[in-house]
Order: C-alpha cells, then sequence, then structure tokens
C-alpha cells in the first residue's frame, strides 16, 4: 500500500509513522485535505473533531462534499474516506464543536501531532494554548478565505505574518504568553480580496483552502520523520 512512500523515506521511518496518532481540529476545505494527506502518508490513527454536516455550499471546496454526502456529518464521511483508504488506519471521530466544554475528551488520548482548522479563533488560541503546554507540536492554518493565490501559502512562525486578520488578533492574544516564532502556522502572503457582496463568510476556492491542508500535512509528515523544515 505504501510501496512508493517507503521508497522516498525508508521501512523504519515508515514504521514510526504507523505508531503516531495525529489530531484534526476542523475538516472544511482546509482540515479535509490535510485528514486524507496524512492517511496517505502511513500514519496509524487519526482523531477527527468537527461539528458540521455537509452542506451545499460546501461542494466548491470540500474534500467531503459531493451531492451524496449532503447532510451527512463531516467527520463520518472523511471517517469512511480515510478507511477506504487504508483500513488498517485507526480513525476516532468527535463529531462536536472543540470548545472549553467539550475539550477534556479530545485531549484525554495520546496524542503525537496536532493540526488546527478551525475558523474560530477563541479556540484556536486555546488549543495552541494546551500544545504548547502539553509540549505537543502542532501547525495552526491562519485565514485561506477571500484569496485566490495558493502559491502565496507559506509554512511560517507567527510572529511573521502579513495581511491576515485572523493571525493579528492571535498574535495580539498570545504575545504575553507565548514567544510567538514558537507557533507554527500556515499562512498567506495575499492581500485578502473584497468579496463582491456583504456576507457574513468568506469567498473562498477549490485551490487556496486545500493547498493549505496539504502544506499542513507536509509539516507534520517532515516533522514527524525528522526532517528539517524551513521557516519563514
Amino acid at each position: 500500500m505504501f510501496r512508493r512512500l517507503e521508497l522516498l523515506i525508508g521501512p523504519e521511518k515508515l514504521a514510526i509513522l504507523q505508531q503516531k496518532t495525529v489530531l484534526i481540529v476542523g475538516l472544511g476545505g482546509v482540515g479535509g485535505n490535510a485528514a486524507e494527506a496524512i492517511a496517505r502518508s502511513g500514519f496509524g490513527r487519526i482523531l477527527l473533531v468537527d461539528q458540521d454536516v455537509v452542506e451545499p455550499s460546501n461542494i466548491n471546496r470540500q474534500l467531503v462534499a459531493r451531492s451524496t454526502t449532503l447532510g451527512k456529518p463531516k467527520v463520518d464521511v472523511m471517517e469512511q474516506r480515510i478507511v477506504d483508504i487504508n483500513p488498517n488506519c485507526d480513525v476516532v471521530t468527535y463529531h462536536t464543536f472543540y470548545d472549553y466544554s467539550t475539550k477534556d475528551t479530545i485531549w484525554d488520548n495520546d496524542i503525537d501531532y496536532i493540526i488546527d482548522c478551525i475558523d474560530t479563533i477563541t479556540y484556536k488560541i486555546d488549543i495552541i494554548q494546551e500544545a504548547h503546554k502539553r509540549g505537543i507540536p502542532m501547525i495552526s492554518v491562519m485565514g485561506t478565505g477571500n484569496k485566490y493565490q495558493p502559491e502565496q501559502l507559506t509554512i511560517m512562525r507567527l510572529s511573521k505574518t502579513e495581511y491576515d486578520p485572523i493571525a493579528r488578533v492571535i498574535r495580539h492574544k498570545l504575545r504575553h504568553q507565548l514567544n510567538l516564532k514558537d507557533v507554527i502556522v500556515i499562512a498567506s502572503k495575499e492581500v485578502p480580496q473584497k468579496p463582491l457582496q456583504e456576507t457574513s463568510s468568506p469567498a473562498s476556492n477549490a485551490f487556496v483552502p486545500n493547498t493549505a491542508g496539504i502544506l499542513a500535512a507536509s509539516y507534520i509528515f517532515r516533522i514527524a520523520i525528522g526532517e528539517t523544515v524551513t521557516l519563514s
């Protein structure tokens, strides 16, 4: 199954990945692609957290969204997809919103790595704080809405982010609690576009959030096998 991957990293590192657990919070355009890339990279256990069901507005950009999955919980759709890819992968799902009332159940797992793909800033901050308190390597994906250019996405330190309103708030909230150089994120160097209509939801497409998810999985994969990742 992982023969082509084994040719790249060797059987010893593949065996290491098969013993590791990745927590992925949020299964939208970013999280769905991150989850699939992690599953296809040989990780043995994946924890999925998302309270949403698939809606028609998701179809233009989310891996879990198809006409046949409308109305289904995203965690269930993603679990089935992962099991179809790798039946040996242990998938644990939490069809719930990550917040102060649910977080203890989620953190009551042995977690090796974390990919944060949620939009709610309060709980993005909480995930970062918990990960650093517990010494768990993680990456947090900043805003991908209202953007056209996936090539502008970069793995960087939170202290280096620009043009990203989510990152700006998180920097402000965490600057007296953590060394922002230790907080690793995916962020775009692209100035956000202005949507053509006023809306409470950002405009989005099939390539910027999806690319962010792949980059996040790539970062976790590389640090899991002991590779050095160059950061901005």
